[in-house]
C-alpha cells in the first residue's frame, strides 16, 4: 500500500504562497480512463458505473488550470494522473437558486460515501443502488470489481454554487446545486461533481483531492501545511468538566489535579461559557448570567471581545499562593446534576402541554420552581471579590499569565467561540462598528431529512447576529488580536455551518462564506502563529474547499458524549462505537485537507480505554474532559498515554479503517468489527 499523506512541515514555512505558472511539460498522451456515451459512464471499459445517464449531463476530462499556487510536487502528482478523472456537469432550461439532476442509475454495485446526518455533523454510510444513498451525501466511493478499482464521486463547487448527492428512484443518484439565495441564479453548470478512478482506494482519495486542489485552488492539502503545536501534547478541555460553569478556579483547580497525579497537560481549551453574552431583550452589555448547561447559551449573543464578569474579577496573583483552595472540586459537577434535574422537569412539562394540551401543573411547576432555588443558591457567593496584593493587574491577561507562572509545563492556552461570535452572532446594539443585524436563519430544503438537532432549533428561534461580510477581517482581527494580547494561543472555533443558511442578501452561501474564511485566515496569520485553529462543527464540503487554505486540524467526529442524553444506559456503549465510526470513515477525506482530532474524552469513562486505544493511534493530539474531584481520573491509563512532561507519541499519519472495513456497516449489520490501522517508525 502507498504511504497516506505526510506533513510536509519541516519543509515548508511560507504559508501564503501566489499563483504560478502551470509547467509546459510534454505530456503522456493516455486516453482519458472515462467514456461517457449512449446514456452510459464506464471507467476503463468497465461494466457501467452510472447507466441511463441522461442527455443532458456531460463529461469533460481533467485538464490542469494555467496557473495555480499548489506546489510544484504536487502539479505534476496531479498532471501524472490527469488521465484518471474529469467533471460532471449539466444544462437545465431555466435558472434557478436550487436545481436537482440524475446523474444515472447503478445497482448491484457496493459503495462507501459519507454524508450529513445533522447540519454540523457526517457519518458513513453503504449500499449497493442509487437508492440507497443518504441525502446530502458528500461523496460516493464505489467498489468496481470487473477492473479491479474503485471509483469515487465527488460533488464540488462552482461559481457560487454548491453541491450534493442525494437518492433517487430505481438506483437513479441525484445531484443538488444551491447557492443559498433566491438572487442568485444559475441553469448550467460544466464541472459541478469531480470522478476518479483508482485501484487503491487509499490512493483513489489522494489522488482525487489532489486533483480537486489544483482545478479549485481554494484550499490547500493536509501536506502544505504546518500543523499546530498541540498536536502532539496532551491537553484537558473543560467542556465536559464543568459546562457553562467554567471560571478561573476551575480551571485552575482541573490543572492542579493533573499535575499531582504525574501529567500535567501541555494545553488547555477554555470552552464555552468564558465570553461576554446576553440575550436579545436584556441589558444589551450585562453578561447573562448562571447558566449551566449546553443549549441554554444557543440564542445568546457576544456583546464584548472582552471575557466575561468571571473572568474579569480575577485579580492578579489570587490563587499562587492559595493555589485556588477555597474551591470545592466537586461544586461544578453538583451544579450540573441540579441544573440537570431542572431542565428534565421543564422538558416533562412541555411534553405533557404538547401531547394533552395540559397547562395547569401545579405539582411540576412547584418542583421547578424549587430546582431553579436551590440552583441560584448554589451560585450564590460563587463570584465572591478575589483578592490580591499583587498589583499586576486583572482579568483573563493576569489569569493566563498566573496559570503559567504556577504550572510551567503549560504551553497552550485556546478558548472557544462561535464562527458568527457567540452561537447567536454579534449583538447590533453593542458592537456597533461591525454593522451586524439579526437575520433570519432558513435552513436549505436538502437538509430536509436529516436529524434533529437543539442548536439548529435554538438558532432558529433567535436568528444570528451577522456581522456585515465587509467587516469580516475587522471582527475575526479585532476579537483574536485582543485574546493574544491576554496570552491566549488559540481558539477552538465552533458552528462553522451557520453561514449556508444566512446568505440570502450575501450573494449566496459560497461567496458569504469566502468573505468570512478569507477574514479568518487572514486572523489567524496574524494572532495565532497561522496555525492555532481547530475546527469543529464544520462537516461540510464547503468548509473543506473554502476555509482550508490555512486551517490544518479540525474535529472528524460529533462529540464525544459521556452519557445518553436520553438516559438510555445502554445507549452510552452504542453512542462510544457511533464516534469511532464518525472519526475513522471521514478521515478518510477530511485527512486530505486537516489532521483529524478524534475529540476530547473521558479517562474514567466506561468506555475509556476503547477511547484510548484510538486516540493513541490517530495521529492527532489528545485531550480529556475529566471532571474535577477525587476518583475523577484514571491516572494510569492517562500516562499510557501521555508522558509526564505533557507529550505524547504521535504517528506519523493519521488513523483510517482497514480495506476489508471499508464496504461494511460495523454499526448496524452486526456482522463487521470496525478496524483502524496508522503507521509508526
Amino acid at each position: 500500500m502507498a504511504p497516506l499523506n505526510e506533513s510536509l512541515a519541516t519543509t515548508i514555512d511560507v504559508i501564503e504562497t501566489k499563483p504560478i505558472a502551470v509547467p509546459k511539460l510534454k505530456p503522456r498522451l493516455q486516453e482519458n480512463c472515462f467514456n461517457l456515451s449512449q446514456g452510459i459512464l464506464r471507467a476503463k471499459h468497465s461494466s457501467p458505473i452510472l447507466s441511463d445517464v441522461p442527455q443532458n449531463l456531460t463529461f469533460t476530462p481533467f485538464a490542469t488550470p494555467s496557473s495555480t499556487d499548489a506546489p510544484f510536487q504536487t502539479i505534476l502528482r496531479v498532471q501524472a494522473n490527469a488521465h484518471k478523472g474529469g467533471f460532471l456537469g449539466f444544462t437545465k432550461d431555466s435558472p434557478s437558486e436550487l436545481l436537482t439532476n440524475s446523474l444515472g442509475r447503478f445497482e448491484d454495485r457496493e459503495f462507501l460515501s459519507v454524508f450529513r446526518f445533522k447540519m454540523w455533523w457526517s457519518t458513513a454510510w453503504v449500499g449497493k443502488s442509487g437508492s440507497d444513498l443518504q441525502a446530502e451525501t458528500q461523496w460516493v466511493m464505489l467498489k468496481v470489481p470487473e477492473i479491479d478499482s474503485y471509483v469515487a464521486i465527488i460533488p464540488i463547487i462552482e461559481g457560487s454554487f454548491r453541491a450534493a448527492l442525494n437518492p433517487g428512484e430505481n438506483g437513479n443518484v441525484l445531484i443538488s446545486v444551491e447557492s443559498g439565495s433566491t438572487q442568485v441564479k444559475e441553469s448550467s453548470f460544466k464541472a459541478i461533481a469531480y470522478v476518479h478512478v483508482c485501484d487503491n482506494p487509499y490512493n483513489l482519495m489522494r489522488e482525487a483531492f489532489s486533483a480537486l486542489r489544483v482545478h479549485m485552488n481554494t484550499f490547500k492539502l493536509l501536506e502544505e501545511k504546518r500543523l499546530p503545536t498541540i498536536v502532539d501534547k496532551f491537553g484537558w478541555c473543560t467542556w465536559d468538566a464543568c459546562y457553562l460553569t467554567v471560571d478561573p478556579a476551575t480551571i485552575w483547580t482541573g490543572v492542579k489535579e493533573f499535575e499531582d497525579g504525574g501529567v500535567c497537560p501541555k494545553f488547555v481549551i477554555i470552552d464555552d461559557g468564558w465570553q461576554s453574552i446576553s440575550f436579545d431583550g436584556g441589558e444589551p452589555g450585562k453578561d447573562a448570567e448562571n447558566l449551566v448547561l449546553g443549549g441554554e447559551q444557543m440564542t445568546a449573543r457576544l456583546h464584548s471581545f472582552k471575557e466575561c464578569k468571571k473572568f474579569r474579577n480575577y485579580k492578579g496573583g489570587s490563587f499562587i499562593e492559595s493555589d485556588a483552595s477555597h474551591f470545592d472540586p466537586h461544586k461544578p459537577k453538583m451544579i450540573i446534576y441540579k441544573a440537570t434535574e431542572r431542565i428534565q422537569a421543564i422538558i416533562e412539562k412541555q411534553k405533557l402541554v404538547r401531547e394533552f394540551g395540559e397547562h395547569d401543573l401545579p405539582e411540576l411547576d412547584e418542583k421547578i420552581k424549587k430546582f431553579s432555588e436551590e440552583l441560584n443558591a448554589m451560585f450564590d457567593g460563587e463570584q465572591e471579590s478575589l483578592v490580591s496584593e499583587d498589583v499586576s493587574g486583572s482579568g483573563m491577561e493576569a489569569f493566563t499569565r498566573d496559570l503559567r507562572s504556577r504550572f510551567k509545563n503549560l504551553d497552550g492556552i485556546y478558548v472557544w467561540h462561535a464562527l458568527c461570535g457567540a452561537w447567536n452572532g454579534v449583538r447590533p446594539e453593542t458592537l456597533t462598528h461591525l454593522e451586524s443585524k439579526v437575520v433570519p436563519f432558513d435552513i436549505s430544503p436538502c437538509l430536509d431529512a436529516s436529524m434533529t438537532d437543539l442548536a439548529v432549533d435554538r438558532i432558529v428561534e433567535a436568528g444570528i447576529g451577522l456581522v456585515h461580510p465587509s467587516k469580516a477581517h475587522e471582527f475575526y482581527d479585532s476579537m483574536h488580536s485582543y485574546l493574544a494580547s491576554v496570552g491566549v494561543t488559540g481558539a477552538k472555533i465552533d458552528v462553522f455551518q451557520t453561514l449556508e443558511s444566512v446568505a440570502e442578501e450575501h450573494g449566496g452561501r459560497v461567496e458569504l462564506a469566502k468573505t468570512y474564511y478569507d477574514g479568518l485566515t487572514k486572523s489567524m496569520v496574524k494572532n495565532f502563529n497561522g496555525t492555532e485553529i481547530i475546527a469543529s462543527m464544520q462537516q461540510c464540503n464547503e468548509f473543506f474547499f473554502l476555509a482550508t487554505k490555512q486551517i490544518s486540524i479540525g474535529r472528524v467526529g460529533d462529540d464525544f458524549w459521556w452519557q445518553d442524553p436520553h438516559g438510555d444506559p445502554q445507549g452510552v456503549y452504542w453512542l462510544q462505537g457511533l464516534h469511532m465510526i464518525h472519526c475513522s470513515y471521514n478521515s478518510l477525506w477530511m485527512g486530505q485537507m486537516i489532521q483529524p482530532d478524534w475529540d476530547m474524552f473521558q479517562s474514567d469513562h466506561v468506555c475509556a480505554e476503547y477511547h484510548a486505544a484510538s486516540r493513541a493511534i490517530s495521529g492527532g493530539p489528545v485531550y480529556l474532559s475529566d471532571h474535577l474531584g477525587e476518583g475523577s481520573h484514571n491516572f494510569e491509563l492517562i500516562k499510557k498515554l501521555a508522558f509526564f512532561d505533557g507529550t505524547v507519541p504521535r504517528c506519523i499519519h493519521y488513523a483510517l479503517p482497514t480495506r476489508d472495513s471499508l464496504f461494511k456497516n460495523p454499526l448496524f449489520d452486526k456482522e463487521s468489527i470496525l478496524k483502524i490501522f496508522n503507521f509508526n517508525k
